[in-house]
């Protein structure tokens, strides 16, 4: 996931709290993890935990392989470099030095020259446009996404005495 300057600083005003790059995207992951994913269309997906909502859109990708990742290796300068697979980090470095962590094909990758941004990912990018308080539709949509978890549980049967405890 990259973020637009805005939803950078959002996340810092609401989440991380610290400007450190790392502090941000572990900060983003955690809300990520307890969050709703709700689709608006093909474009728009809002990430919501019913009281903060990330609302986000997909980039073009095109998936790695070995002719673009020498083409990548022959970039010089250093990119935000986003890796969101099984372990999930960000650096600030040359992608030919990100790159070398990365052994398989078949990943996701973005690369922006003018922003200096470089994703690569078993998932398609997002980019976060901001980060805001949730809408009441997005609030009303994780309630009645924990009442059907919640209705989904076994509930168990307890025998109680018809005169009371003994």
């Amino acid at each position: 996931m990259l973020l637009t300057n805005h939803a950078k600083e959002r996340i810092i005003k609401r989440l991380s709290k610290r400007r450190k790059l790392e502090l941000v995207y572990s900060s983003l992951l955690k809300f990520l993890e307890s969050a709703n994913e709700i689709r608006i269309n093909e474009k728009i997906i809002i990430f919501t935990d019913g009281k903060k909502s990330l609302v986000c859109t997909r980039l073009p990708y095109k998936i790695l392989t070995k002719n673009e990742t020498e083409k990548i290796k022959k970039i010089e300068d250093s990119y935000e470099c986003i890796f969101w697979g099984k372990e999930k980090f960000v650096r600030i470095t040359t992608p030919k030095k990100f790159l070398n962590i990365i052994t398989e094909e078949g990943f996701h990758f973005y690369l922006n020259k003018e922003k200096k941004v470089f994703y690569v990912g078993t998932t398609e990018p997002l980019l976060a446009i901001t980060f805001r308080p949730a809408k009441k539709d997005e609030r009303n949509f994780v309630m009645n996404s924990r009442a059907q978890q919640h209705s989904q549980l076994s509930i168990g049967t307890t025998n109680i005495s018809p005169n009371g405890s003994s």
